[in-house]
């Protein structure tokens, strides 16, 4: 009976993947009726409705799946919540004011260092400002008048207090001890086992690529470009795997501004300071990580959306290079430089959701062994025996094309140029077929 089952299906089902989550939020990716909904908004606002204009312009923002936008109405106006990473956002929209406010962390002393710090960065803010409150409560608070409150003013002054918010209180929390966290309630822990293999893949990861620097090979003087392309991607693939807050996410945001500043800086010199920032995440103890490890929903993002022209320019003007390493037998370079494309955009870019498919699908084949870790099923490439389990992956693009056909009529992936031969081989024959898909939107 079990061969029987075996044969033609049956028996127990396959265990699902685990729900884990990767890379940045965006909130590019709108259904069409959020896309009405901000049109209602608008119209609303521009005929002095200004009540209707706050409902629709909340059921803009609401995202069904992070489950991260709340209202409701009461006599006095409209009260709302809206989370963004660690923070809450809590307001009141009436007919006159539009009025919110995040806690960003509690004090129990006057510290110049933070209030100096928040001093400055009021100077950056456009919309919105940090203050303290009765209870000593460090507030960002964004308000308006209903009568120049477009919809456009009210997301991007909420979207300005939001992520700021987010963003500074683990630096402040981390960097005072005077600091505490406050309005936490609605992060959730991640599984023990979840936390475990994040921390050892960024500690292995990190440890491999200094071993392939101090190798010497291929010579730093002679080809700094290699150490840029292998420390640049072990940034962007920690990022998009491990989906790190806080600290971390400082970190690796550092090492990006680092590298791309313009200064008088050269290549080498540049690299030494990125290794420098991996070297203070080796360096920090487990549980500092373990503190930042949590899942939470979130409203707005932080990247740019784009379109998959964007793409292709950057897979063309980058992709060759790897061509020389793979020749000379560099490895790990050569597959550094494809892993960099495929970082960059997801790092940078809201790209398009079947592109976006497409890299996570990319990740899952050349990072067999974390997606293994994690508790993923399906194996796309065995490192241990240099093999490809063509069938799965084959099916899994059919997937991304089925899934987003609606969307992307045109959308159809050239398997059959795909090569196996060998790792390397397979990420430069998956980017030429990301790059030369047809990825325009139904009209």
């Amino acid at each position: 009976m079990q061969l029987l089952d075996r044969l033609f299906g049956k028996g127990e089902a396959e265990k699902p993947d685990p729900p884990v989550k990767f890379g940045r939020y965006t909130d590019s990716y709108k259904r069409p009726e959020q896309q009405q909904a901000w049109e209602k908004s608008l119209q609303s606002f521009e005929q002095g409705e200004y009540m209707e204009s706050y409902r629709a312009f909340f059921q803009y923002l609401r995202d069904e799946r992070e489950d991260n936008v709340k209202f409701r109405e009461t006599p006095e106006g409209i009260e709302f919540e809206l989370f963004q990473g660690s923070k809450k956002v809590v307001g009141v929209a009436d007919l006159k004011h539009v009025k919110a406010e995040a806690r960003v962390a509690q004090t129990q002393s006057m510290n110049i260092g933070f209030l100096r710090r928040l001093i400055d960065q009021n100077y950056d803010l456009k919309y919105s400002r940090f203050a303290l409150d009765p209870n000593n409560n460090i507030s960002i608070i964004f308000d308006t008048y209903s009568l120049d409150g477009s919809p456009y003013k009210i997301y991007y002054g909420l979207k300005e207090m939001a992520t700021n918010a987010d963003k500074q209180d683990d630096l402040l929390v981390d960097e005072f001890a005077t600091l505490e966290s406050i309005d936490t309630g609605h992060l959730k822990d991640l599984p023990e086992e979840e936390k475990n293999s994040k921390y050892q893949y960024i500690q292995d990861e990190i440890k491999k690529v200094f071993a392939n620097l101090d190798s010497g090979k291929p010579d730093p003087q002679q080809y700094p470009g290699a150490l840029a392309y292998q420390l640049l991607y072990l940034c962007y693939k920690l990022d998009f795997l491990t989906k790190p807050e806080g600290h971390m996410m400082e970190v690796l945001e550092r090492i990006h501004r680092l590298y791309f500043s313009k200064d008088d800086r050269n290549t080498i010199q540049k690299t030494h300071l990125l290794r420098k920032e991996f070297q203070k995440l080796l360096d920090r103890p487990r549980e500092d990580f373990y503190k930042e490890m949590y899942q939470v929903p979130s409203t707005f993002g932080i990247i740019s959306p784009v379109n998959h022209d964007k793409v292709v320019t950057f897979i063309d003007g980058e992709l060759h290079n790897m061509d020389w390493y793979l020749e000379n037998n560099f490895t790990d370079v050569a597959l550094a430089i494809p892993g960099y494309i495929v970082g960059f955009c997801l790092f940078n870019y809201a790209i398009p959701q079947p592109d976006w498919d497409l890299f996570l699908l990319y990740f899952k084949v050349v990072e067999s062994d974390y997606f293994r870790q994690l508790g993923f099923q399906t194996t796309y490439y065995d490192a241990s025996t240099q093999t490809f389990n063509k069938k799965a992956i084959i099916k899994a693009i059919r997937h991304i094309e089925e899934k987003y056909f609606n969307l992307y009529p045109k959308l159809q992936a050239r398997t059959r140029q795909l090569d196996f031969s060998s790792l390397p081989a397979f990420a430069k024959s998956y980017l030429w077929m990301v790059r030369n898909m047809d990825v325009t939107k139904k009209e």
